[in-house]
């Protein structure tokens, strides 16, 4: 007798709408279809009305000079150079910003968030009305604040402070020296990729040892030990090629060196301290989410309290912290738009301000900033995503 091979029902069109599990994949299709074609109407509408109006359309600008300066550059620019570069040197700008504000805020809200937990009351109270007090007053009023103190508390820099040797202090900035490389500097740089993978590589292992034999290695002493003196044998070793350019005061300002602008000082603090009181909640919901049996059977273990916390509370904790963290990174960043109000030049005072008022593309100019944003949302957030899933409580 021979073997009837089963073969499973034949495929229907109505089954796009009758069967249950098409009938998903069809509603999905449809609704992405009536998205695209919503979003075409929307541009060729767009486009016709501006054609109509005699507006030209399209990116060709940004080949056109600036014909406008910025204050702070990390890449050469100057007013002959195009839209196109000056929009990337306010991204730069806006990314320095945003990476400086999210470790100053990341450092300060945690430490905030462990101490508001503190059994010391005046620390614990302290730390309260900064949060209370930091948090419940418009950001932008924070911008302008410490931007006035920052310009009017400096002196001329005629009579720049001097804190320390080669660095002032000044109602024009912060002047310090400046690092000049020569072609043999890329050893350094190697080298200190190289302490960086060490560091990590060594807490791999310690990690291991710890959880085999409970055996504790002092990890961060040892990672920033690779990391500090890997490079600085380099520097030595390779004949010290990079030299310092320090500042001077010439005339009515300082001249050499690299001088960081009170715009990006205030900014930047503004930024870092008004995310850091968000995070601090945070950080002190995540810890209080932790069983405090933890905390004693550690202490029972003899554990010291500051072990205790790093290595028992704040892992725990993490996977509480992470999410609702990656929030207040994304906000750090789109606040950062706010640079405008003190003439710090990020991507939105750059393009998205002098460029569209000198060649009137405001559509084009506005979809570049809205990309950026969108684009440097994305990459932390998958970022952010990708460590959450790392320390997230695996279950089995």
């Amino acid at each position: 007798m021979s073997a009837i091979e089963y073969q499973g029902p034949s495929f229907k069109l109505e089954d796009l709408w009758t069967d249950r599990r098409w009938r998903a994949i069809s509603i999905q299709i449809l609704a992405l279809a009536g998205l695209f074609a919503f979003l075409a109407f929307i541009v060729n509408n767009t486009i016709n009305n501006l054609s109509l109006l005699g507006v030209e359309t399209g990116y060709g600008f940004l080949a056109e000079p600036s014909n406008y300066d910025i204050n702070q550059t990390l890449i050469e620019y100057d007013s002959r150079s195009s839209h196109f570069r000056a929009a990337i040197v306010g991204l730069l700008n806006t990314g320095v910003v945003a990476i400086a504000g999210i470790i100053a805020a990341t450092i300060l809200g945690f430490t905030v968030g462990v101490l508001r937990l503190s059994g010391n009351w005046l620390i614990s109270r302290i730390m309260y009305c900064y949060v209370e007090f930091t948090r419940n007053v418009p950001l932008l009023l924070q911008i302008l604040l410490w931007y006035g103190i920052v310009v009017h508390s400096l002196p001329r820099p005629k009579n720049a402070l001097e804190p320390l040797s080669g660095i002032f202090l000044s109602n024009r900035g912060f002047s310090v020296p400046a690092p000049v490389a020569e072609p043999a500097a890329w050893a350094i740089f190697i080298a200190f990729v190289i302490a960086i993978a060490a560091a990590i590589g060594f807490g791999q292992y310690a990690k291991r040892v710890q959880e085999a034999t409970g055996k504790i290695y002092p990890v961060i002493s040892i990672g920033l030990g690779l990391i500090v003196v890997l490079p600085v044998l380099t520097y030595f070793l390779s004949g010290q090629p990079i030299s310092l350019d320090w500042p001077a005061l010439r005339g009515f300002n300082f001249a050499g060196g690299m001088t960081v602008t009170p715009e990006f000082v205030a900014l930047w603090f503004a930024l870092s301290i008004y995310t850091a009181s968000f995070i601090s909640e945070i950080v002190r919901a995540g810890i209080q989410s932790v069983s405090h049996g933890q905390t004693e059977a550690a202490y029972s273990l003899g554990i010291k309290p500051s072990w205790t916390m790093r290595l028992v509370i704040l892992p725990q904790a993490l996977r509480v912290i992470l999410p609702p963290l990656i929030s207040q990174y994304l906000n750090l960043t789109k606040n950062s738009s706010l640079a405008i109000a003190v003439g710090y030049m990020d991507v939105v005072a750059t393009i998205g301000g002098i460029s569209l008022n000198q060649t009137g593309r405001a559509l084009e100019c506005m979809s570049i900033v809205l990309a950026t944003y969108l684009t440097i949302s994305l990459v932390i957030s998958t970022i952010m995503n990708w460590y959450n899933k790392r320390v997230a409580l695996v279950e089995r």
